[in-house]
């Protein structure tokens, strides 16, 4: 006997969209917001990211991420903007994105057989409240040879990355082990965004963002 299920999933049709931005260029943010199903705009938010001075690592990284999703909120006051902003730390030094191929080598190599922190903060603005938080991710590297490591930058791939490496791309070689999430890793920290979205009352339910009318 096959039961009829089409009415066993309760549906609420009074509900509407909520609209997403985005503040970020970076391509593996908007293809993890893609991978879960959440529509978005994407609007780069111009923001100076120097650190300032006698500035830790996690106070930096979290006051980029809120300053960015806060220059769009202003902006757009109706949208629900995401702003993240991800760092590279070891020996407490704050690893950006390389400068120059040389640059991008003198990382490498700094990381090579060894273990770094990795550092995402995730901020959500709407109007004029912004909540955030910070995910710590703990990344091992495989010993690497100067060749090995010029063939990876050969690749072009490290030159738009924190740390000058990419873990969705060939830098999953050089990877032998990480602690905590992988997406945070990636550049958004999927779970802190959807426990951050419950503070504006919002349930992500695999899909579009809706909100009650």
């Amino acid at each position: 006997m096959n039961a009829d299920l089409s009415n066993s999933v309760p549906t609420d049709t009074a509900t509407v969209p909520v609209r997403v931005i985005l503040a970020s260029q970076s391509p593996r943010r908007r293809e993890l917001l893609t991978l879960i199903g959440i529509p978005h705009e994407v609007r780069p938010a111009d923001v100076d990211e120097s650190v300032h001075l006698d500035e830790a690592p996690v106070p930096h990284c979290e006051r980029l991420a809120r300053a960015k999703a806060a220059v769009l909120a202003a902006q757009y006051p109706e949208a629900l903007v995401i702003g993240s902003d991800t760092i590279v730390v070891i020996d407490g030094d704050i690893l950006g994105k390389p400068q120059s191929v040389a640059d991008a080598m003198a990382m490498l190599a700094r990381l090579s057989g060894r273990t770094h922190t990795v550092f995402t903060a995730i901020a959500v603005a709407r109007g004029g409240r912004t909540v955030s938080a910070v995910e710590s991710v703990s990344v091992t590297f495989r010993s690497l040879s100067a060749d090995q490591i010029a063939a990876y930058v050969a690749t072009g791939e490290p030159m738009d990355k924190a740390g000058a490496y990419g873990i969705q791309g060939f830098g999953a070689t050089i990877v032998e082990r990480i602690d905590g999430d992988y997406f945070a890793v990636m550049g958004l920290a999927l779970g802190r965004l959807i426990a951050l979205l419950r503070e504006f009352g919002i349930d992500y339910r695999f899909g579009p963002l809706t909100e009650p009318r």
